[in-house]
């Protein structure tokens, strides 16, 4: 019977079957999980019309089968193309290759056939589904739909989650696996059945736990599967081992397998495809999100977003605590076991990772699981518009394209000040597009009729009436606006982030669309912008003493009071907004979307100098900002934002700052500071910990202190028969001795606490003591006096 249905796309895979390709959809919607597939689809790419008898007669010597049609549409140069179609992947890629030996240029080779599918039907996320469908098979669990079509469409789904961690040896042993969603938990253990919970599931050996991982899976039917490194760790090792085994891990709905592909150019890094789920990783989801951390371990996280942790003896040594508690205390390591997955649905409750890539997808298409994506989202969202405009994509660069000019920075004027305010422009480079009309077929048509066309740089001209990404970065905008207004701070966000990826895309060597007159228009319009704005301020009377991108710091001289101070900002932002409109409608005739707001009030502020001159330094300062919530201390680009600083210089610099600020004596201060060292009273805040982005066998010429240390950690690992725990990257906290680094785990030499006094705490007290009229060298001379006379 034919149906119509909402849904929300789970997973969309190409079928091949008997010579042709479908497409399954599995979708989560009102009715439950349906597979819906739909009739056979053809893979399509592009080349120039008057290439097209040559490439017909290569591909007939090759037999493979394609239909040619002539069509409306044509590449970037105005030269007309058709499009080859083919009925399976594999007749599509040998075609491009062949093609491309004989130097014909192939179009659009790149588009997926799902994806062109999806965004030639303006679907992204959610779709409407109309086909033959069957009724709900409760054996099955979903229903079917065949011959389905699908157009655009709104549906909100709410997701069955199952959080998943295992626990294993050093050697990739499976011990237990934890299951846990919002409605029940279990742990599969290897063992002997002993008196547990009912949640607590005893199987004999690896081969009956993963085969009860897949019963279990069925059972709890999830949509989304969660987890910590869940993909490049858990599934990665949980295919290996049922490899091993000769266990089928039939996961996905339908029964169908699970299939693994490893990323290219990337070591230890992959993708795991499930039909009907989809595997999210948390950290991957929060990055993508832009949440940032020191560290992104699950304690760590845990700790910062929960106020809570796991419950284990030692964080650092808990694989060999987990091999203990296999052997000895199977029971304990269950509950640890279903902690970290209990850890994980908590995570993504708070932060609302998940709502924020359900809409993401809404907004560009990408699937759930696709982290980054930038120019696969931006090419969803384009190329429709462009075929109905009548022109196909270019190709990326093959040498990667020429780097585009980066973000406006001023030289900095260094110094300590009263009353420093930051005005910044809001999305300073969406609100360039939207201006001034950038946009790639703008500039294809700009070229083509430059009369009345919108002057760009470095060559470009953009027309004034046919272009797509002003346009889409309005919707967007106005979405955020509601968003904001409604209090809707993930789907805020999420906008925020895609409409300020655009200018990296059009930059970026990997979008077709690239093009550095395109990138250069933002950029370098950026810097007109920025200058001619502290142009204006300096008019006024004002001293702006630093620029970042979009930020502008502006210091009041002669200002006795806050409320003087707040209404010069916001008289200042109005002035500014007013002028621009005025100069982008003279000189431009355009509406100008440009808005610089008031954004900050800092009572005390340091522009620091680069180290060793008297040059001012850039992206570095610290303040003191107030605000209606109160007085909170700033940091940018200094030590006690960055995580290769010890505990001992971030603590120094807030405390030291914080005096500085309340304009408080701070000698005695440096001076117990550095006596403390000295003396051994701040041993704890000693611990470099630093991450090791490579194998340590690929550090050859310049050895860093941290890898020095982790070398020497495996060394001892080997040692003791235990497997070596750096060499793959990872984290590594080590302190520097009278021997040089040695880390924490295998400490031996004394630590060199001069080196502390001089790597850690004479930088950040040189940045600012010069400023109050202080010598750090000066201290430090009497505070040794009083040293060796004690």
């Amino acid at each position: 019977m034919l149906q119509e249905i909402a849904g929300f796309i789970l997973t969309i895979h190409a079928i091949e079957q008997q010579g042709e390709t479908y497409l399954e959809f599995w979708l989560l919607s009102d009715k439950g999980v349906v597979k819906a597939t739909t009739p056979a689809q053809q893979l399509l790419f592009f080349i120039k019309q008057q290439q097209a008898k040559l490439a017909q007669s290569i591909l007939a010597q090759h037999n493979i089968r394609f239909q040619f049609q002539d069509l409306a549409l044509s590449t970037f140069e105005h030269e007309a193309v058709g499009a080859l179609y083919f009925a399976t992947p594999v007749q599509s890629y040998l075609a491009r290759d062949k093609l491309k030996q004989q130097n014909i240029r192939c179009f659009e080779d790149d588009v997926r056939l799902t994806e062109r599918f999806l965004m030639e039907r303006f679907v992204y996320g959610s779709g409407q589904f109309v086909g033959l469908m069957d009724e709900l098979d409760n054996e099955l669990g979903y229903g079917q739909m065949d011959q389905a079509k699908v157009k655009s469409g709104h549906y909100q789904p709410t997701f069955k989650l199952l959080s998943l961690d295992i626990e294993c040896s050093e050697q990739g042993e499976l011990f237990c696996i934890g299951l846990m969603s919002h409605q029940r938990k279990c742990v599969l253990m290897i063992g002997e059945p002993q008196s547990s919970e009912p949640w607590l599931h005893w199987l004999n050996d690896e081969k009956a736990l993963l085969l009860a991982l897949v019963e279990q899976i069925h059972q709890f039917d999830p949509d989304i599967i969660i987890g910590w490194n869940v993909v490049n760790f858990d599934f990665r090792l949980l295919i290996k081992r049922a490899a091993l085994h000769k266990v089928n891990l039939t996961l996905g709905r339908g029964h169908q397998a699970i299939s693994w592909r490893d990323a290219r150019n990337e070591v230890n890094l992959g993708y795991v495809t499930m039909p009907g789920r989809v595997v999210i990783d948390g950290i991957d989801a929060l990055k993508t999100a832009t949440y940032q951390f020191a560290s992104f371990s699950l304690e760590a996280v845990a700790q910062e977003l929960l106020g809570e942790g796991k419950e284990s003896e030692d964080i650092d040594n808990r694989l060999a605590q987990i091999e203990h508690d296999f052997q000895f205390d199977k029971i304990k390591l269950a509950h640890y076991n279903l902690q970290d997955c209990a850890l994980v649905l908590k995570i993504f409750a708070h932060t609302k990772v998940l709502d924020f890539l359900t809409l993401r997808s809404q907004l560009t298409g990408l699937e759930l699981d696709r982290m980054g994506g930038s120019v696969a989202a931006f090419s969803n969202l384009y190329l429709p518009k462009l075929h109905r405009a009548g022109y196909v994509a270019p190709n990326r660069p093959v040498d990667g394209g020429l780097a585009s000019p980066g973000g406006y920075v001023m030289s900095s004027k260094p110094g300590l000040y009263r009353h420093v305010l930051l005005l910044d422009f809001k999305s300073l480079y969406p609100s360039i597009i939207r201006t001034f009309k950038i946009d790639p077929l703008g500039l294809v048509e700009g070229l083509k009729s430059p009369e009345n066309a919108i002057s760009g740089y470095r060559g470009a001209i953009f027309d004034r009436e046919k272009h797509f990404l002003p346009d889409i970065i309005t919707s967007l905008w106005q979405q955020r606006d509601q968003a904001k207004k409604d209090q809707d701070s993930v789907r805020s966000q999420a906008i925020k982030i895609l409409m300020n990826s655009f200018y990296g895309v059009l930059g970026s060597g990997g979008c077709p669309f690239y093009d550095t007159r395109l990138a250069s228009s933002i950029t370098l319009r950026g810097h007109d912008i920025m200058q001619t704005t502290a142009g204006w301020i300096e008019q006024a009377g004002y001293e702006v003493i630093y620029g970042d991108t979009d930020s502008t710091f502006v210091h009041l001289h002669g200002i006795t009071s806050d409320e003087q101070a707040q209404l010069i900002g916001h008289q200042l932002s109005k002035n500014i907004n007013l002028k621009w409109t005025e100069l982008i409608a003279k000189d431009y005739q355009l509406d100008n979307y440009l808005e610089i707001e008031f954004e900050s009030h800092f009572v005390q502020f340091l522009m620091p100098t680069i180290r060793g001159s008297e040059l001012g330094s850039k992206k570095r300062y610290a303040g003191l900002k107030r605000s209606a919530k109160g007085d909170e201390l700033v940091f940018k680009g200094l030590e006690t934002v960055r995580s290769d600083w010890t505990p001992l210089a971030k603590g120094f610099q807030l405390t030291l700052y914080t005096l500085v600020f309340a304009q408080q004596d701070v000698k005695q201060f440096v001076k117990k500071t550095i006596a403390d060292v000295r003396a051994g009273r701040s041993d704890k805040d000693l611990v470099y910990r630093k991450r090791i982005r490579r194998r340590l066998d690929l550090y050859v010429k310049n050895v860093p202190p941290h890898v020095k240390a982790a070398r020497l950690a495996d060394e001892q690992y080997r040692a003791r028969g235990k497997s070596a725990r750096y060499q793959n990257k990872g984290w590594i906290h080590y302190v520097m001795t009278t021997n040089g680094p040695e880390p924490l785990e295998f400490l031996n030499s004394a630590i060199d606490y001069e080196h502390y006094v001089d790597k850690q705490i004479k930088p950040i007290a040189e940045g600012i003591l010069p400023f109050i009229g202080l010598s750090f060298s000066e201290l430090t001379s009497s505070q040794l006096d009083l040293f060796f006379a004690s």
